[in-house]
């Protein structure tokens, strides 16, 4: 049996059939049950006529021979049931931002020339908006959720669709080549579908094991038992990887009950019911409520014995705070792209000075400015961090930036996703942050992130994102939008000092904007163009 994500799923459930898969609030799913939903949906697509029409040996990079499936939904089972019945019907699923408005959903929809969609109910609205402006009239799954809005027009509901449909293997044979598609994020600039090919994802997206050669080995090793709460949306990367990693180590995939925003509560709950064992968030954005709530009320979470911050790292002070308050915590930083797959991993030191440094895997290299040559620990400049391997194969439609992004190297292929980092000469890497938000002030390159880190570890700081404004004076000057814990009264230059403290002096703001809510996406990842924006019009210049 050839390793596709499919095939994988299916021989770890038939060895585990009654075990819980996947749970979402107050039901559960065994393996055996969505092995039978997946194969259900997988058959509608094949009998609709979707699936591969080109084999890959035949594309260019940047090319599709396959049907597109967008998946347009909060967190819960029909989203990975959506993801892996794709998979079996050999039709790319791709992810899709609920927070998109009809103009940049039409876009995006059009972008990967869309042949179904499925979605809940709640974003019937702005559908119906898009659907008569897209350049092909897909197929509408409707999953029903709490706004109990009627089915759309031309849409049939998706628990219809599986009741009608077989539960027998679908009659296509799925392949390695296979695509999975994963559009980025969007906030610095237009959204991009980024290729993978299914067998390159499994493993470096999907966490399976490296080692294992047949469908044999990963039932082998898939014993973990982890019991894994995600709490990131599904509709970014770090939230279905970390699902498909949970299910290739033989773990049950937990969803909490409330999806459209993080419920400390309802987190809390589900750990010390569950037992939760992993818990995924996303940064400061998502640790500082989680760990008021914990502080505030009495929770049962020994249990709990890994938090994964993806996306972006933890401060210092959550750290701290954290293991105060579970001693025995192991705190992992992960670093990933699109582009690449895992990209670099962090345990948690809260005694280390200064920002997050990363462990070098075998696969991870930083490589000069111009793109010739690669960095040596120890090199005092910084350059792009790089990945070499099993990488996606490019940007959907896009030729140029797939040849920019993926540069080869004394003969090897790279990916670079456009972080900016320094070969530390101990050996780990220092992450400055993506280079699109990098400002120039004074002829320094200043990093938001590195700013951001250095502000936030002030305690009286919720949250803060930094960007860069123009200034006669610097060209560009650096400006922090800062939200504070409710109460505090700490002024601005209370907070440069405290960032004085770990970063030059010429990175510090030079002017900071009190704001009630600093704005992000549902998985944490600060909004770059909000902030620039709101440092544009305020504070002092």
């Amino acid at each position: 049996m050839v390793l596709t994500v499919g095939a994988v799923h299916e021989a770890i459930a038939e060895a585990r059939a009654e075990e819980p898969c996947i749970v979402t609030g107050d039901r559960s799913l065994t393996w055996r049950t969505v092995t039978d939903r997946t194969r259900r949906f997988a058959n509608v697509l094949v009998a609709a006529g979707l699936g591969c029409h080109t084999e890959r040996g035949d594309l260019e990079a940047w090319e599709s021979g396959q049907d597109h499936l967008a998946i347009y939904l909060h967190n819960g089972n029909e989203y990975l049931e959506a993801m892996l019945g794709a998979f079996k019907a050999r039709v790319a699923p791709f992810n899709v931002n609920y927070r998109y408005v009809s103009d940049e959903l039409a876009s995006l929809l059009d972008d990967a020339d869309t042949a179904a969609i499925v979605f809940h109910s709640t974003f019937a609205p702005v559908l119906s908006e898009v659907l008569p402006r897209l350049a092909r009239t897909p197929l509408l799954f409707q999953v029903a959720d709490g706004s109990r809005l009627p089915l759309l027009a031309g849409a049939v509901w998706y628990e219809d669709a599986l009741a009608l449909a077989s539960a027998d293997p679908p009659p296509v044979e799925p392949s390695p080549d296979d695509l999975y598609i994963l559009y980025t994020g969007g906030t610095t600039g237009a959204p991009k579908g980024v290729l993978w090919r299914q067998g390159d994802a499994l493993l470096e997206c999907f966490g399976a094991r490296r080692e294992a050669t047949t469908v044999d080995d990963y039932v082998e090793h898939a014993t973990s038992g982890s019991r894994s709460l995600l709490t990131a949306p599904f509709m970014h990367g770090a939230g279905h990887w970390l699902a498909f990693s949970t299910w290739n180590a033989g773990g049950t995939v937990y969803v909490p009950a409330v999806t459209d925003h993080l419920d400390p509560v309802d987190v809390w709950q589900m750990v010390e019911l569950h037992r939760i064992d992993f818990l995924l968030i996303v940064g400061d954005a998502f640790a500082r409520p989680l760990l008021e709530e914990l502080s505030a009320h009495d929770y049962d979470v020994g249990c709990l014995s890994v938090v994964l911050s993806g996306g972006a790292p933890l401060g210092r002070p959550m750290k701290t705070a954290l293991l105060d308050r579970l001693p025995g915590l192991m705190i992992l930083d992960g670093l990933g792209a699109s582009e690449s797959g895992s990209l670099l991993l962090s345990i948690a030191d809260p005694t280390a000075e200064g920002p997050t440094r990363f462990q070098v895997s075998a696969s991870t290299s930083v490589v000069s400015d111009d793109l010739d040559r690669l960095r040596a620990p120890g090199d005092p400049e910084e350059g792009w961090l790089a990945k070499r391997g099993r990488l996606a194969l490019g940007y959907l439609g896009d030729p140029v930036r797939t040849a920019r992004t993926f540069p080869t190297i004394d003969g090897v292929r790279y990916v670079i996703p456009g972080d900016r980092a320094t070969w530390l000469a101990d050996g780990s890497i220092r992450v400055h942050g993506r280079s699109s938000v990098t400002i120039n002030s004074g002829g320094e390159k200043i990093f938001a992130e590195e700013v951001e880190g250095a502000v936030k570890a002030h305690p009286d700081v919720a949250d803060c994102v930094v960007a860069g404004r123009p200034s006669d004076r610097w060209g560009e000057e650096v400006v922090a939008i800062v939200e504070l814990v409710p109460g505090s009264v700490t002024d601005a230059e209370t907070l440069k000092e405290v960032a004085g403290r770990t970063i030059a002096r010429f990175k510090l703001p030079k002017a900071f904007v009190f704001v009630d809510h600093v704005r992000r996406s549902p998985a944490g990842k600060a909004d770059y163009r909000w902030a620039r924006t709101v440092a544009e019009a305020g504070g002092e210049r």
